[in-house]
This record gives C-alpha cells, structure tokens and sequence, in this order.
C-alpha cells in the first residue's frame, strides 16, 4: 500500500480537478472541452445570483471559457443532459452509461419522482414525433380528453420520457428544456449497448479517480443505491490485478491509478486564489470536503434567513491549495456591479494580506465573467 500525507493528497486532488485554472494559450474550447469531459459532468444550475453553476464550474478551469461554450458542445453532440447526482451536463462518450437508469425507470424497477401518465406521455411522444422539438408550455391548452393540460402534468410527462430515455434535450431555450426523440438527437456513431454490471462499476471508479485523483467506494458510489458493495469488491480486485494501487492518507484508505498518482509531481498553482461555485465538483460531496480540506460547507439559500451563518449564496475560495474562505456575492445587473455583501475567513488563513491582494485580483476576474465590474 502506498502512503501520501494529507498534503499531497490536497494536491492530487485539485491538479485532478484543474484547479487552480493556468492561463492556457490556444483554443479556448478546446480546453473546455478537455476540462469538461475530465471532471466526467457539470451539474446544471437554477440559481442565477452569480452566473450559473455549469458555466462558473468551468470558467473555474479555462480562464478563456465564453458562455457559448456549453451550446457549442450540446449541437455538436458532444454533450448532452441526463441525470449524474442531479440534474447534469455528460460527455456524449458516456451516453451507454446512462442506459442502466433508464431502463430501470421505464421497466419500473426504479421509482422516478412523478408519477407516470401513460395516455399523458403517449400523448406528448407522439406530437413530438409529428411535430418536432417542443418544449412544456407548447402543450398548454391541448385536448380536453386528456384533463387539464396545465404546464404541471405536461412537464412531468415530459420529464418521465426524458427519463427513461425516449426523448433528449435538444437545446435551451431561455433556459427551457427543448425535447425531441432520442433517435433524432443522438449522434449515429454512439455506442449503445447496455454495460454489463462490472463495466458499469469499472466507469464509475475510473471516472471518480479522473476527476478527483483518488476515491473509496462509498464516494463512487454517491447517491446510487445497492451498488457500493460491488464497487467494493471490484475496487479489490483491481488491487490484486495491478490496475489500482491502494493509498493511506492518515487513518483512511483510498485507490488511485499508478498514472494518477505519478500527478504529484507537478506543479500547483498556489498563489492564485479561485472562486468556486457552490455546486462545484471539487466539494459537491460535503463529508470529502470536510475530511479532506477541513471545509464545513453548507449551501445556507436553502436555509430560512435567520439559520444562515454565512449568507445567501456564500462562494468557496480556494487559495495555497486550501479552502481558506467564503463570500456573498450578488451579480447586479441593474447597477453593474459584484455586490459583496460578506467575507468570511478561516481560522486557518495565514498570510492574510497576501490573500487580500490575491482575492481582490480575482474578484476582478469573477466580475468580468458576470459581465459586471467590482463595486
């Protein structure tokens, strides 16, 4: 077994998730396109007091990132939106991956959290058959046979055929789903063949490894039910056959890739402080966050007001490869300008003068991304 410290495990983390962003000179997308398909997904966001999750994430990795990025990559099939944890962007390469899901929730082997309407969704598949993409509000008012054809049912059957696969996201459209079948959306050279149960949990290690450096079964497993005994076995198995080598850090045992590993020999961008999304992928699972960095993290705009310790939409920042900070921040596109309304440091923080100064610089970065300037 090899053994790193908490240090350069911090390291191989980050360097696995690109971050701190390097100025890159060249394409701007391909690098996004390079940040995207390692991180493995970009959890689409609803929340739009800063510029959303999916584009901040990203802008977090390519200092040349533009909005239009995502887009780019939806129509040229390169990226497509199904479920990960949550609601998410995945690299077309990993389509096949999802077919497990989806065959669970159409076979009603797994529960999806609408209930289905058959004649609602037989409905709504055959006017997108004849008619083409449509979104939710372009059934409002149809047939009375049907009941009442608020946006309500319609999105829910909608949702139950994306689903369990029989209609993709086309594109948005102000931010509403645009859905069309699946076979006039995926591109014809993607493999679709169902992955047997080993290579399905061979997917998940190797992708949680790629984006995170090293991992344990119970955070590959995140949020996916009865599988983590089987990633568990197969962690061990790929132990013995030389394919992953298991790694103490202090009291915990991870399993990384030889290739992984050999990342600590490069170098961190240390000085440049970033501003990370709440639903960035560095910390989307609180309790690594917590053991790894010793960053308690809570999203408090899910919290009544008088329960928020931090504020509204409190930002991680990540500095000296540590989680050493976090602030409010509001995009105001009235006045044009990032309002900052908290700043909250880390008992830990050393050097603060030096943070200062390097924070400030990227909150000039961070409001130019938002199209805003610093008040």
């Amino acid at each position: 077994m090899e053994k790193i410290s908490l240090a350069q495990a911090k390291k191989l983390a980050l360097l696995s998730q690109k971050l701190p962003a390097r100025t890159v000179n060249g394409n701007g997308y391909q690098e996004t396109k390079n940040a995207f398909e390692q991180l493995g997904y970009l959890q689409i966001d609803t929340i739009s007091v800063v510029q959303r999750a999916h584009h901040h994430v990203l802008w977090s990795r390519n200092p040349n990132y533009q909005l239009t990025h995502l887009d780019q990559m939806v129509n040229q099939g390169f990226a497509f939106e199904y479920w990960s944890h949550a609601a998410s962007y995945l690299p077309m390469r990993d389509f096949r991956f999802t077919l497990p899901r989806k065959h669970a929730l159409k076979t009603d082997m797994q529960r999806h959290w609408f209930v289905k309407d058959h004649s609602l969704m037989k409905h709504a598949l055959e006017r997108i058959e004849t008619e083409g993409p449509l979104m939710a509000k372009d059934f409002e008012g149809t047939s009375k046979k049907l009941g009442v054809w608020g946006s309500k049912p319609t999105k829910q059957a909608l949702e139950n055929l994306y689903m369990q696969g029989d209609l993709m996201i086309r594109e948005r459209r102000n931010f509403h789903k645009v859905y069309d079948l699946t076979e006039r959306v995926l591109p014809t050279h993607v493999d679709c063949s169902m992955p047997t149960d080993e290579e399905y949990c061979r997917y998940l290690i190797k992708g949680f490894i790629r984006a995170h450096g090293f991992g344990n079964a119970a955070e590959m497993s995140y949020l996916l039910k009865g599988i983590k005994s089987q990633i568990a076995r197969l962690l061990q198995e790929m132990c013995e056959d030389k394919e992953l080598v298991a790694l103490a850090i202090e009291s915990s045992v991870y399993y990384t890739t030889p290739e992984t590993l050999a990342l600590i020999d490069q170098r961190l961008n240390r000085r440049r402080a970033a501003i990370l999304s709440p639903f960035d992928n560095l910390l989307i699972q609180r309790s690594r966050a917590i053991n790894l960095f010793g960053f308690d993290y809570k999203l408090e705009c899910y919290f009544p007001e008088a329960k928020r310790e931090f504020g509204y939409f409190c930002l991680p920042i990540l500095w000296q490869g540590e989680l050493v900070a976090r602030v409010d921040c509001k995009a105001d596109k009235k006045s044009g300008q990032l309002v900052v309304h908290s700043l909250h440091k880390e008992h830990k923080l050393a050097h603060r003068e030096e943070f200062d100064h390097d924070l400030r610089d990227e909150l000039e970065r961070f409001a130019q991304f938002n199209g805003v300037r610093v008040n």
